[in-house]
């Protein structure tokens, strides 16, 4: 993955012992590259390694990755740390359990371009199908539209996650992912984005035509119907259990692999 001196897009990967994962995402990010209309030289590829145990960095340099060190085990450290080290005009976020459509970066310059976005996500769809996922997706869109109509954004039928993107200098202004969060961040980073975008007249924007594709282990180890708990479980934790918020999202998504 030899890049140019100034890449256009610098796509960033936290990734916690993700050895088993990461060659799948790369696979894809590979025709991705290949695929881009400016030239598979102006995308570099940017693996945060968050503190990992395993071949995750060894991995990531072997296929031609910047390999960046952040030790702060907080998803949300990972992914400033990355971009802290980018060199892109355009940032592009993804979880290393992701596989990103061949489109990816082209849907990116063609929701940005015009100035009218001032980011957004791709969306995704599930990497295998079954009535809980179904209804986990419907659930997931619901919640989204609750919380775009309460910062007056525009409802939408996409989940907004798989790749998250922006332009550096709005990622700089807004101040990057919160660190104090657990999970979570990413809607945060949407949302502060969609209010710096307000104050200029943009709005987020999806990259319908691109989605990618989000892994199910969670739902391979909690069940596929386990968002229908999970989150309803968080209001009443943090009313009653101050903290433990943050006990389950260290348990859920951070303890494993």
């Amino acid at each position: 993955m030899t890049v140019q001196s100034t890449p256009r897009h610098s796509l960033i990967i936290p990734a916690y012992n993700e050895e088993a994962c990461l060659p799948r995402l790369l696979d894809t990010v590979d025709r991705a590259r290949a695929r881009y209309h400016a030239g598979a030289a102006l995308i570099e590829v940017i693996v945060a390694d968050n503190a990992s145990t395993d071949r995750t960095a060894e991995l990531a340099r072997a296929r031609g990755c910047t390999v960046v060190a952040v030790e702060k085990r907080v998803i949300a450290a990972s992914r400033n740390g990355g971009a802290r080290a980018a060199r892109g005009d355009i940032l592009a976020f993804v979880d290393a359990d992701t596989q990103i459509h061949p489109e990816t970066f082209n849907e990116i310059d063609r929701a940005l371009a015009g100035g009218k976005v001032v980011g957004g996500a791709t969306g995704i769809r599930f990497e295998r199908s079954s009535a809980g996922l179904t209804c986990t997706y419907g659930l997931l869109v619901f919640m989204g539209a609750l919380v775009r109509l309460a910062f007056g954004e525009r409802p939408s039928r996409q989940v907004d996650t798989g790749v998250v993107f922006c332009r550096r200098r709005d990622f700089e202004e807004i101040g990057g992912y919160n660190e104090d969060r657990f999970f979570a961040e990413d809607v945060q980073l949407l949302l502060d984005l969609s209010k710096l975008g307000r104050k200029r007249g943009q709005r987020l924007g999806r990259g319908t035509n691109a989605r990618a594709v989000f892994s199910t282990r969670k739902f391979d180890e909690y069940g596929d119907w386990h968002y229908f708990s999970a989150p309803l479980r968080l209001p009443w934790r943090a009313l009653h259990r101050p903290g433990s918020t943050n006990e389950f999202a260290r348990r859920y998504w951070y303890e494993r692999r």
